[in-house]
């Protein structure tokens, strides 16, 4: 198995469709604090709007021959789009500038995980990041319950910091 990377354009997101809805049935099978917020949740409700409303964004997919097996969706967007009725990500009076860089999705199918690839999404993805000179805060979504995502990102440098 040689596993490959792609480049996602906003015109090629349906590439990811399937696993995306994939990722909101795991958030919600994981989920120990209202779990039927993510009833509603899909491609089309998640990724879609977040592209909409972001600045710039970056899709990169895992691929196993033509089957892709994982992604990660990057954005930057003004921090406000991170407050909403449903959650407020961080302390917005801690965000040093007016946008925010996020690694917004990432996912990858059962049976492909503890293989590297998330490794590789994840390095692809934070040098992205890394190259907006004018975005200095960046910040994770964890589900609530999925420890697993938790402590892959806390490996990475992150930390879990209280809201306000």
């Amino acid at each position: 198995m040689a596993i490959t990377y792609e480049l996602i354009s906003e015109e090629q997101i349906t590439t990811v469709k399937d696993l995306c809805n994939e990722l909101m049935v795991y958030q919600k099978s994981l989920a120990t604090i209202r779990p039927e917020l993510f009833d509603g949740m899909s491609f089309e409700t998640r990724l879609v709007p977040s592209i909409k409303n972001a600045k710039d964004n970056q899709i990169i997919a895992a691929m196993d021959g033509d089957q892709v097996v994982g992604y990660v969706y990057s954005n930057v967007s003004p921090k406000e789009v991170y407050s909403s009725e449903f959650a407020t990500f961080f302390d917005m009076e801690s965000v040093k500038g007016n946008d925010v860089g996020c690694l917004s999705q990432f996912y990858i199918k059962d049976g492909y995980r503890s293989m590297g690839i998330g490794s590789v999404l994840f390095e692809k993805s934070k040098e992205w990041l890394d190259s907006f000179n004018d975005v200095h805060d960046q910040f994770i979504y964890v589900s609530n319950g999925n420890d697993a995502a938790l402590n892959f990102y806390r490996s990475k440098g992150f930390e879990l910091l209280p809201v306000k």
